[in-house]
């Protein structure tokens, strides 16, 4: 290519760059900030021309406006999603694979630009913010190799003149509901398996965090997904009922996928009952994390450490119930304290030496800061922390509470914070029958040394997900998901693709 061609080329490239970056008072750009809806490969405006404010949980600056989308935007998307899906289904397995792995070659390309927007809107450290861009990442490389491997089957007939077989078959139009916790790993996780299948999505990002979610759209753009395959609808905490209720009772919407609360989970799969669709819901957990006499206490500490403060404790497998068992409480309890005291930094994401950012929002503050109180009028003892951090209004002291019991709010209801709820037990009987007694069950861990008493407690926790002397465990190659009030379906690993499947038996016959 001549010089002059390869110089329009880039000058063309970095115009279109600056002219999408937006630049704050705090005096950051980021490249991939996109102020607009993206449907049908198409950046646009809502009809009603409402916006909403999108704020950094840090310091309250305002990082730009986005459209607040409603019913008639929502149902532009479907219908771009529906058409595409026409063509989309009967590309082959190994064109998506291929165009997967393109998305996921960019997103690795850009991850400093995009972990930059994710701290920003979320509130979590830059070193967070880019693990999540890399795991996210991970998922789209999974699902690029998994396409290929979506497999029907033959099944041996009982008459000779007959063949029997079982095809694996696109679902359809897939509507993703996704939270602000992991603004673009939990919009990967679902995508990647909806768009491996042969699905066409329609994305609503959470109202917090939509500008991670519109990056991606930034993404498909540059990496030539068809338009309409992935649609991007932003909509306000006031209008997002509407645009939930639309995609459920749309009938051209076959599949719908959420995370998010339970009661939000449960409002929308009633809402999905008008039109029987597949339904999978990451609903919340209430973590038990138990260490057991045996345990490697270091170990144990460690795993509290990365399973609690990540993202300031607002993720849905966070540790929620520390149980201890009476032999090893004291010393646990002194060495996670120290490790609390040394390890954890209270500041800005943008901090390098920050590890513990702010909440999303004001409410999850006063949320947290009701289940401290609760605690301690019914006798938990803070042993460090405790109140609000002096950081700023959203930000929330790394706490540990001891003397917890089962009948304060800490112990029952997920913190979503940055607090340690340590409850004591005697017997394994009773850590395990503790860590039963909720109607969720997504996630829990212990630590032992044990093996026989490893594999009996792994197999009793009514959990979907156990981490043994482990408190790092999710991953593109294994399931994700829970049990009880915590979902339907799995995320992640080749089971995630049965969630956007249909399967179709077809019977030939008069082969004789």
């Amino acid at each position: 290519m001549p010089v002059f061609i390869r110089k329009f080329f880039y000058v063309r490239q970095l115009v279109s760059v600056m002219q999408h970056s937006v630049r704050h008072h705090s005096g950051r750009s980021y490249a991939f900030l996109r102020d607009k809806a993206y449907i049908n490969g198409k950046w646009i405006t809502s009809k009603s021309g409402k916006t909403f404010q999108v704020l950094n949980p840090a310091n309250g600056e305002i990082l730009g406006t986005v459209p607040d989308c409603g019913a008639q935007e929502t149902e532009e998307a479907i219908k771009a999603a529906y058409d595409s899906f026409q063509s989309w289904r009967f590309i082959t397995a190994k064109e998506r694979g291929a165009k997967l792995r393109v998305l996921f070659e960019l997103q690795m390309k850009h991850h400093r630009e995009l972990a930059e927007l994710l701290t920003a809107e979320a509130g979590k450290s830059l070193k967070e913010a880019t693990g999540e861009i890399n795991y996210g990442a991970s998922f789209l490389e999974w699902y690029a190799e998994e396409a290929r491997r979506i497999y029907g089957e033959v099944i041996p007939s009982s008459s000779k003149n007959k063949q029997l077989v079982v095809l694996k078959q696109p679902a359809g139009v897939a509507a993703l509901i996704t939270p602000w916790n992991f603004p673009n790993a939990m919009i990967t996780r679902k995508m990647g398996a909806a768009l491996a299948a042969g699905c066409t999505v329609v994305i609503k990002p959470a109202s917090d965090t939509p500008y991670s979610a519109l990056a991606i759209g930034a993404l498909a753009d540059e990496a030539g997904i068809p338009p309409g395959v992935i649609n991007i609808i932003p909509s306000s905490i006031e209008t997002t009922p509407v645009v939930g209720k639309t995609l459920c009772e749309s009938p051209l919407v076959t599949a719908l996928s959420f995370t998010g609360s339970t009661h939000v989970g449960k409002l929308l799969l009633k809402d999905c009952a008008s039109t029987v669709k597949k339904v999978s819901l990451e609903l919340g957990g209430n973590a038990p994390f138990i260490v057991f006499n045996s345990a490697n206490i270091d170990r144990a500490v460690a795993g509290a450490m990365s399973s609690k403060f990540r993202n300031s404790g607002q993720t849905c497998i966070c540790s929620n119930r520390f149980l201890v068992q009476e032999k090893v409480h004291d010393e646990f309890i002194h060495k996670l304290r120290e490790s609390m005291k040394s390890q954890l930094v209270v500041g800005d994401g943008f901090q390098p030496e920050t590890n513990i950012g702010p909440l999303i929002n004001a409410k999850a503050v006063e949320k947290v800061s009701k289940l401290v109180k609760d605690a301690v009028l019914k006798g938990g003892n803070v042993l460090f922390g405790g109140k609000q951090h002096d950081a700023g209004e959203n930000f929330f002291q790394p706490t540990l509470i001891t003397e917890v019991q089962s009948d304060m709010l800490i112990y029952k209801e997920e913190i979503f914070g940055p607090v340690a709820a340590v409850l004591k037990f005697k017997t394994e009987e009773e850590a395990v029958a503790l860590a039963n007694s909720t109607r969720v069950g997504l996630a829990g861990y212990f630590y032992s040394e044990d093996i026989s008493q490893i594999w009996r407690v792994a197999q009793q926790l009514e959990v979907g997900i156990v981490g043994v002397n482990e408190s790092i465990i999710s991953t593109p190659e294994a399931p994700f998901g829970g049990v009880k009030e915590s979902g339907l379906g799995r995320e992640g690993s080749r089971h995630a693709v049965d969630d956007f499947t249909e399967i179709k038996y077809v019977c030939f016959g008069g082969l004789d």
